[in-house]
């Protein structure tokens, strides 16, 4: 199933790496309250400004961006979960 984003919104994939600590314990980075780091599947089309004219998103498919924690609405398709998220809670595209 191909989804594509409407407006602004991007969908990305997070990355989880688990962090193990010295007592053995490991913690997710699911868990933590830092930024995650998310790979960018689909852009949509961009924002409309006043004039109605699409700006285009900065953020492109392969990019690997930070997102916040809890931004975002999940959803799973065809097993993988996935955030669709808007373009304004990204943090940062990490170069």
């Amino acid at each position: 199933m191909k989804v594509r984003p409407l407006s602004d919104r991007i969908m990305v994939k997070r990355i989880d790496e688990a962090e193990q600590v010295k007592g053995g314990i490991i913690i997710p980075d699911t868990a933590k309250e830092t930024p995650q780091e998310a790979e960018v599947v689909s852009v949509g089309p961009g924002k409309r400004n006043k004039n109605g004219d699409v700006i285009a998103s900065e953020v492109k498919v392969g990019e690997k961006v930070l997102i916040g924690k809890y931004g975002g609405t999940e959803i799973e398709i065809e097993g993988t979960e996935y955030v669709i998220v808007n373009e304004d809670d990204i943090l940062a595209i990490i170069q």
